[in-house]
């Protein structure tokens, strides 16, 4: 089996260079956006869930909390909101593949991401209130990827009764959430969850010819799976405020916290719709004959429950550090219109940082500038050979200020992310990402004008 996958990956690199033949094939229409051997395995390559700001911090997400910056990954944090928040994010990626003395490097670029989300409570009420509540209540709506297939390979092998045979595999397609988040906040701890909607098409093609036999049949299989199904996820903060004395001798908030969360979700069931095509050429003879058409297939599907737990210490306006830890019970998914038995329980493990060098600085913009650094090392669900895959890197990030009008503070949030996916002795994929995230604040929202 080894032999045969260092085959895959010594062509992967090559496999466009039979357009002419290809065309005559259902399959030629087909596009990846990426090319990655390893998307062929259940859903797809998982897209990060988390925007440009905590990108930039490793990915930290059960406790980063911001009251400028939206975290749909843990809802909670959506009741400590300040101000109607709208963000946008694109990304770009260039990997590099490697594997059996064959490299490729591929560019990609996508939407990331459309997210709205406001407090429920504007502030601004409460300052001219001049009382605070201990209440908060938050909001939220999001569209973004969850997986990406991707991949136009090659696999010869030869055998003795039937000579040399090449198999064409490709694929395209993937799976997007659309998510509605709410929570509520009573002094320091909030809670929220979040209800969502999977939905997308994953389409696998695969043709076969057999190179030693003349005027042999080619043999192409076509799979389009159709995916939808509800899912939910509910999380939980809290905030600790460190204390000082004033010079009153009271004891107040010091600006230091400890925000501890965690977020997850029970397993959630999916259903599919498939269609089944195969079909036969022989280009000597000029024959096409349909073996097999199949549509409207209804199945169902199971994807897996999760946890994340973590922690960030911060100084409200210099700077935070945090640590967060989850799982995912990927060996629970399940998937009758693609079975794929060979799937594991997942961890990862993240760390990220952020300093503000002097948040009131007038003279120097870069001396308010957010700086962001974080690591993240995790395990896969997919194995191949027994070996299952894993991903990890580095990551930076810079929070661009912008003052708008009536002193509304809105960011543009860049993070670079370099690291390396797979198996170091098949296909190893060196990458380096870049998210480009716009966030616009508005805090008047739910403002209540008073005239005397």
């Amino acid at each position: 089996m080894s032999s045969v996958w260092s085959r895959i990956v010594g062509t992967a690199a090559l496999c466009c260079c039979t357009l002419a033949v290809l065309a005559q094939y259902a399959s030629f229409s087909i596009t990846p956006k990426i090319n990655s051997p390893y998307s062929r395995f259940g859903l797809g390559n998982f897209v990060n869930q988390y925007y440009a700001g905590p990108a930039g911090m490793g990915g930290l997400s059960a406790a980063f909390l911001d009251p400028y910056h939206l975290n749909l990954r843990n809802p909670a944090s959506l009741a400590s909101l300040q101000a109607t928040a709208f963000e946008v994010g694109l990304d770009a990626r260039y990997s590099a593949l490697e594997g059996g003395g064959a490299s490729q490097g591929i560019w990609s670029g996508n939407l990331s991401y459309l997210a709205l989300g406001f407090p429920l409570i504007n502030p601004i009420n409460e300052a001219l209130d001049r009382k605070r509540s201990d209440f908060g209540l938050g909001m939220a709506f999001a569209l973004q990827p969850y997986t990406l297939v991707g991949y136009d390979i090659k696999l010869t092998s030869t055998q003795e009764e039937l000579g040399q045979t090449t198999n064409t595999l490709k694929g395209t397609g993937g799976t997007n959430r659309l998510l509605w988040g709410n929570a509520l906040r009573y002094k320091g701890l909030s809670g929220g969850f979040t209800i969502g909607y999977l939905f997308g098409q994953l389409t696998n093609s695969r043709v076969v010819a057999f190179d030693s036999i003349e005027q042999a049949y080619l043999t192409e299989f076509l799979d389009e799976i159709s995916v939808n199904g509800f899912f939910w996820e509910a999380g939980l903060q809290y905030t600790y405020d460190f204390k000082k004395l004033n010079v009153n001798g009271e004891r107040e908030p010091s600006g230091r916290r400890l925000i501890v969360g965690l977020y997850g979700n029970s397993a959630d069931n999916f259903n599919t719709n498939t269609r089944r095509f195969a079909e036969r050429y022989n280009f000597d003879y000029n024959v096409q004959d349909t073996i097999l058409n199949q549509s409207g297939l209804e199945q169902s599907g199971t994807l897996p429950a999760a946890f994340t737990f973590g922690a960030v210490y911060e100084d409200i306006n210099d700077f935070r550090f945090g640590l967060e830890y989850g799982m995912e019970n990927w060996s629970g998914y399940a998937n009758e219109a693609k079975p794929d038995s060979s799937l594991s329980d997942t961890w990862r493990l993240r760390a990220g940082l952020e300093w503000i060098p002097d948040h009131l600085s007038y003279n120097n913009y870069f001396e308010r500038v957010r700086y962001r650094l974080g690591f993240f090392y995790q395990a896969d669900p997919r194995s191949f050979n027994g070996e299952q895959l894993s991903e990890y890197g580095v990551s930076v990030g810079f929070g661009f200020p912008i003052i708008m009008s009536r002193q509304r503070i809105s960011f543009v949030n860049l993070a670079v992310e370099a690291g390396q996916f797979g198996l170091a002795d098949t296909l190893r994929e060196t990458f380096v990402k870049m998210t480009l995230g716009f966030t616009l604040n508005d805090n008047t929202w739910f403002f209540k004008r008073k005239f005397n």
